[in-house]
């Protein structure tokens, strides 16, 4: 049975309180030197979480909290759990937009929402991030987006594409459950822009996103998504 979003706050509540958890918060203190003024995990929270507190400390805060998390041991549990603590406000507000948007049911979008941030950050790379809690709460939100978009675009090529659809040359093969054997069959329609379709209409990427990516201008990955659709529609009214 699944813990409600509420008890898995308080089950981290719990844990943050135990002496074996302030025992790997002390060897965070001894380690990072934003983190050694405060005496105990509430002492932390508290300042995370007072509104009121300027926000560059705070992210250093953060940033210490996340160099701990990514490396091994009790004190790497101890400080994703203080980040999952810090974060919870935010993470709570991403869960319930994720419901209202029908990704997944409370249950499945909680544990989503714990996983995704548990791998946002202990792959974030601080070289390249300016405010924590903005860039994995961001980060999180748009990963769930685009996993809800992805599948739905599945959906609907498998319920749009019927068998008598499907081009002599590729009778017989197993439906694509990959992108690269999905980007194989559309680029027997589409060419070139079998990727940049894949990208915008199945990944979730905006068309700016995906021109980048492919080394396109904004007007060119436009242009050339509006052309890759229309070619695609028109394969598949011929095939009616």
């Amino acid at each position: 049975m699944s813990l409600a979003w509420h008890e898995i706050r308080d089950h981290l509540m719990q844990s943050s309180s135990t002496l074996r958890f302030q025992r790997s918060f002390d060897a965070i203190r001894r380690a990072q030197a934003d983190i050694a003024p405060f005496s105990d995990p509430a002492a932390v929270l508290d300042r995370l979480h007072r509104r009121t507190a300027d926000p560059a400390p705070k992210n250093l805060i953060l940033a210490a909290l996340v160099v701990s998390a990514q490396g091994d041991g009790p004190a790497s549990d101890c400080a994703l759990t203080l980040l999952l603590l810090a974060l919870w406000p935010g993470l709570d507000a991403v869960r319930r937009r994720s419901i209202w948007r029908k990704i997944g049911s409370p249950d499945d979008v909680a544990s989503d929402v714990l996983a995704r941030t548990t791998d946002a950050v202990r792959g974030l790379d601080l070289g390249r991030v300016n405010w924590i809690a903005a860039t994995v709460l961001r980060n999180v939100a748009r990963d769930m987006i685009r996993t809800r978009q992805r599948e739905a675009a599945r959906e609907r090529l498998t319920s749009v594409i019927e068998p008598d659809d499907v081009p002599a040359d590729q009778v017989g093969r197993q439906p694509a459950t990959e992108d690269g054997h999905l980007q194989n069959d559309l680029g027997k329609l589409l060419g070139a822009d079998a990727l940049l379709v894949i990208r915008v209409a199945i990944e979730g990427y905006s068309q700016i996103e995906a021109g980048a990516e492919l080394g396109l201008t904004e007007a060119a990955a436009r242009k050339r998504y509006q052309r890759a659709i229309r070619r695609l529609r028109e394969a598949l009214q011929e095939k009616i």
